[in-house]
């Protein structure tokens, strides 16, 4: 079956934003631009982890000189909006790529739908141009907005609830059972 590709290159927006309350939430990437809106569902982990090796790869850009990467976001790039509307799930996220496209300093980013197949040579690897295979959200951003990208991502990764003192488990707001109390309620 022939994939759908959603490309932003570049968008207008992308964020990653959550709908629920936390403990019950939802994460979502959401790239708009064009007249157009995506939302893919992801795990926090997901959520966290690109953060992460956003910034990892931007810092090694930066350390090998290779493009212009700022240090900090720049703040007129700062998004503190919530999720555009309607936010209707594409498809869930099972593997994400990112690159850095050196020859128009861009980072490319791109999140691969859940493909259901035992056999993992039969597995697409992002960033790869096949026509067919699961579908996937593809952006082109600059290196600012990928810090500014990075720093929200952050922001929305801890908005969670809070963590116990004790065994570092989330703390619902009438507790829980903790395994440092064995299993007492915390």
């Amino acid at each position: 079956m022939p994939r759908q590709l959603y490309v932003f290159d570049p968008p207008e927006r992308f964020v990653a934003g959550t709908v629920g309350q936390p403990g019950d939430r939802t994460f979502y990437l959401q790239a708009s631009g064009g007249g157009r809106l995506v939302s893919v569902a992801l795990e926090k982990v997901q959520v966290a982890v690109l953060a992460e090796r956003l910034e990892e790869l931007l810092e090694e850009v930066r350390r090998r000189g290779v493009g212009d990467v700022p240090a900090v976001a720049p703040k007129e790039l700062e998004d503190t909006a919530p999720l555009d509307i309607p936010v209707d799930e594409e498809f869930r996220v099972g593997s994400m790529g990112l690159a850095w496209d050196g020859e128009d300093e861009l980072v490319v980013i791109e999140a691969l739908a859940q493909q259901e197949t035992e056999d993992e040579s039969e597995l697409i690897e992002p960033l790869s141009e096949v026509e067919d295979g699961p579908d996937a959200l593809r952006v082109r951003i600059t290196a600012d907005a990928a810090r500014a990208f990075v720093k929200r991502a952050e922001r929305v990764v801890a908005a969670g609830r809070p963590p116990c003192p004790l065994c570092g488990l989330p703390l619902d707001p009438e507790g829980h059972i903790c395994p440092r109390q064995n299993g007492h309620r915390r």
